[in-house]
């Protein structure tokens, strides 16, 4: 399961990276209509709607970037609460929703060309959806402050497949980051530590190792014939 974990990963930040790419401008469109630099609302927008980010969620999701959350107070969009939650406002959930729009149209775009491979579409998407979701069911057991803020995401009734593999696609990312985490914190090293650390050392060969180990029971889920089956949708989404 290790292997599967290390496969994973990059064919879920391909498909994520690029449907991310391809909402830019209609993300664009938001953010200057709105005058503000969304920040948090603007990663975690599907989170943050579906409930507020407790304190060691925003400690666990900004490891490795502080955002600027003063604009976001002045504007009206988030308040912190009295035990250290960041949660939208009524406004704030306006523009969080106007930002999930602007990802699945996006998302629509992209994937509604002709995919690779001979898989039957626009099915996929929705059979994704699925799986995706029982993964994120499964990662209630095992995912770090990051993922239990982030999991389940929020999701419209009227949502479209697209909508729906985005905002769990994004999630699941998580899952390993959370993983990722505790695997260079287990081995004593510090963030400036890690970053400066170069790739191919065995100590940060270890960490990954240690990083899979930990990511992969999520996948236990699954069978191993929809553990094949969620990597070739994965392979045939375009991007």
């Amino acid at each position: 399961m290790l292997g599967y974990a290390a496969m994973a990963r990059p064919a879920i930040d391909r498909v994520y990276s690029s449907m991310r790419g391809a909402g830019r401008s209609h993300l664009i469109a938001v953010v200057e209509g709105a005058g503000v630099r969304p920040g948090l609302i603007l990663d975690f927008h599907s989170g943050l709607l579906a409930r507020p980010m407790p304190a060691d969620g925003f400690a666990a999701v900004t490891t490795y970037r502080s955002p600027d959350m003063a604009p976001l107070v002045e504007h009206g969009l988030v308040l912190l609460d009295q035990d250290g939650a960041w949660r939208l406002t009524e406004a704030g959930r306006d523009f969080a929703l106007s930002v999930m729009a602007a990802v699945a149209a996006g998302a629509e775009e992209l994937w509604s060309r002709k995919p690779l491979g001979t898989l039957p579409w626009p099915a996929p998407l929705s059979r994704l959806a699925d799986l995706l979701g029982r993964l994120l069911e499964a990662g209630a057991a095992t995912g770090g402050p990051a993922f239990r803020a982030v999991s389940p995401p929020h999701e419209p009734e009227d949502a479209t497949p697209a909508l729906v593999v985005a905002g769990r696609l994004g999630t699941l990312r998580h899952h390993r980051a959370d993983a990722h985490r505790a695997a260079w914190a287990a081995a004593g090293i510090t963030l400036d530590e890690l970053l400066a650390m170069p790739l191919d050392t065995p100590e940060r060969r270890a960490i990954e190792d240690e990083t899979n180990r930990r990511d992969a029971p999520i996948y236990e889920a699954l069978t191993e014939q929809e553990r094949l089956e969620f990597l070739a949708i994965l392979a045939a989404l375009p991007g």
